[in-house]
């Protein structure tokens, strides 16, 4: 997909009206090596408050704030990130509305999943929602946060740098808690599948048993910049390399289909900032890309967002042809409508975890 033109916000510049400091990112949506620094020192510093051996649920420590844009409607957004109790999932708040309304993070609260995926209440498609969640809830399922208050003043998340990246960073800022409750996992039992098209258009994703949570992807772009890429990807989450591997994968589009999106009022936010754009030859970024392998990376943090919305931590492998939002919603429906493919496990002894799991996301 690609966006449109204008300038944009830069991550971590402060918007007009912004309220209260943000983190330091650079321009392709790292830390600045001050603002890293600071970090890293802090969490060195603290240690978790919870000393069982139960693999247990994880929130914020306190707040964070992030300012931009809305890739899609291009309009300017704040989101505030709090702590929230035991079990109560994640919820974002519409604030800007006269009287807040509460989105829970859930399968039945997708309602759209043209170009991204959106929630409402209930999945009503006329109710109010928040557009463009993927990237946030990959890097929540990357750090393993289960509860999770975000505030938000438009419909759509901010894109920032167009990956997980600063979102990421945002969560590590505000430190991770350990919570007196155990982390409960959907683990697949046995294999579910969907598919659609056939032949050249054929695409389709998988959750099959796996004892850990991966994921593979492949691409299928006829395109010379893409074709010249890795487009075969896979990527185990136990290995604890989220950060590093996946989550700085942007988003990316193709200047032949701008002005179809913009008769839609599609990527009025997208720039050069926060987009790999693609023309008939190249990418156009003058960065070039950050993996090898972006596009396909990019689909697989993508994915680890979409999932989120079945509303537990993954036990299986997720493995995917060509799919998209939509796909993985169907995924994650079809895996629900028959409880007897999964079941929901917990672990009084971490140490008795898929390996890798109970080190997802280290509380400082």
């Amino acid at each position: 997909m690609l966006f449109g033109w204008q300038a944009v916000q830069r991550s971590g510049e402060r918007a007009s009206g912004a309220r209260g400091p943000l983190p330091r990112v650079d321009p392709q949506g790292l830390p600045t090596p001050q603002a890293a620094e600071r970090v890293e020192r802090a969490l060195a510093a603290r240690t978790a408050s919870y000393n069982g051996s139960m693999l247990a649920q994880r929130t914020l420590k306190s707040l964070t704030r992030a300012v931009g844009v809305g890739v899609h409607g291009g309009h300017r957004v704040e989101l505030t990130l709090r702590p929230a109790p035991s079990d109560s999932g994640i919820v974002f708040r519409r604030v800007d509305l006269p009287q807040p309304v509460n989105i829970a993070v859930r399968s039945d609260s997708v309602c759209d999943t043209r170009m991204a995926t959106a929630l409402s209440p209930g999945g009503d498609p006329g109710a109010p929602k928040v557009n463009t969640v993927e990237h946030l809830l990959s890097a929540c399922a990357g750090l393993g946060i289960d509860n999770l208050m975000i505030d938000i003043t438009a419909e759509e998340v901010p894109i920032l740098d167009g990956s997980a990246a600063s979102f990421v960073f945002l969560l590590q800022s505000a430190g991770i808690e350990l919570q007196d409750a155990p982390k409960r996992f959907l683990r697949m039992r046995r294999t579910i599948e969907v598919r659609e098209g056939e032949g050249a258009s054929l695409k389709w994703a998988r959750l099959e048993p796996f004892d850990g949570y991966k994921l593979t992807f492949e691409i299928d772009f006829d395109h010379p910049a893409v074709n010249q890429t890795g487009q075969h990807v896979v990527f185990d989450m136990g290995s604890g390399q989220y950060k590093r591997e996946i989550a700085r994968a942007r988003t990316f589009g193709f200047t032949r289909d701008v002005e179809m999106m913009r008769s839609r009022g599609l990527g009025l936010g997208g720039s050069l900032d926060n987009v790999v754009v693609v023309d008939d030859y190249k990418v156009l970024n003058s960065d070039g890309l950050r993996y090898g392998d972006e596009f396909a990376k990019h689909k697989i943090l993508d994915a680890i967002g979409d999932l989120y919305v079945i509303g537990h931590p993954l036990i299986g492998a997720y493995s995917a042809f060509k799919s998209g939002h939509a796909l993985n919603s169907k995924l994650v429906r079809a895996v629900l409508a028959d409880p007897s493919c999964y079941d929901i496990v917990s672990f009084d002894d971490a140490s008795t975890a898929p390996a890798g799991l109970a080190d997802l996301a280290p509380a400082w």
